[in-house]
């Protein structure tokens, strides 16, 4: 069973980032999904047990859901060509 978390905002400056999902006790399965409303492209970025950081850019006026496995990290960067904003949220392995 799963856990879908609050909707969350976001509005980060250009070439700002910010971890919006932590999980350091060993990682979990979990699911992402960001929605870009901004004149501007947003990254999102995983980080996950033993894995390398992967790196997505989620163009204006589109939305992502990406699901992965050990995840330690989901975080937001803003590109620094301008701001971005828009909604992000998750959904976790049961606790």
């Amino acid at each position: 069973m799963a856990i879908l978390l609050p909707l969350q905002y976001y509005n980060l400056p250009a070439g700002v980032g910010k971890s919006y999902y932590e999980n350091l006790a060993g990682g979990t399965n979990a699911s992402a999904t960001v929605n870009n409303f901004g004149p501007f492209p947003v990254s999102l970025v995983i980080t996950r047990v033993n894995a390398p950081v992967v790196t997505y850019t989620v163009p204006v006026n589109s939305s992502l859901t990406i699901s992965a496995g050990d995840v330690l990290v989901f975080a937001l960067q803003a590109n620094l060509g301008g701001a971005a904003s828009g909604t992000i949220q998750f959904a976790v392995a049961d606790f």
